[in-house]
């Protein structure tokens, strides 16, 4: 497959299935990889799938994804609501980009209703738990041509 896209998790997403069930499930975060390759393979896309705590890491990857990816899925977890860097390394890449969030954020605590991420995605899906990966790169494939 020559469609690869970078899906991209951000802090202290290593620990589902640990932390917090009753707000993110019990899904790990290997669960959802296994659940983000057969999705990919589906619509005709292959997966680099990550995961860091650090921003720096994070916003490495989204830079290298510039050149060697189709588009991107991000949950940025905490950075949601935190890393205009982030921000600003998804808007400088000018590549299709979802925000996905297992929780829905805005029913949680008011500072989680603020995504500086949003402004620069394509689509937001939230609220979903793990379907929202799938749900994600549905629609990812949808906007990305198909021809190479």
């Amino acid at each position: 497959m020559t469609n690869p896209v970078l899906v991209l998790n951000g802090p202290n997403l290593n620990l589902l299935g640990l932390r917090e069930p009753e707000v993110y499930g019990s899904t790990t975060l290997a669960e959802i990889e296994a659940l983000c390759r057969a999705t990919a393979t589906d619509h005709g896309l292959r997966v680099d799938f990550r995961q860091s705590n650090h921003e720096g890491v994070l916003i490495d990857a989204v830079h290298e994804a510039r050149t060697a990816h189709r588009g991107i899925v991000v949950n940025p977890a905490g950075y949601t609501h935190t890393s205009v860097a982030l921000r600003d390394a998804l808007a400088a890449v000018a590549l299709p980009v979802v925000e996905v969030h297992l929780s829905n954020i805005h029913r949680r605590e008011p500072f989680r209703h603020h995504s500086y991420v949003s402004a620069v995605a394509d689509a937001v899906i939230c609220g979903a738990g793990a379907h929202g990966y799938q749900l994600a790169l549905a629609h990812l494939a949808r906007l990305i041509p198909q021809d190479r």
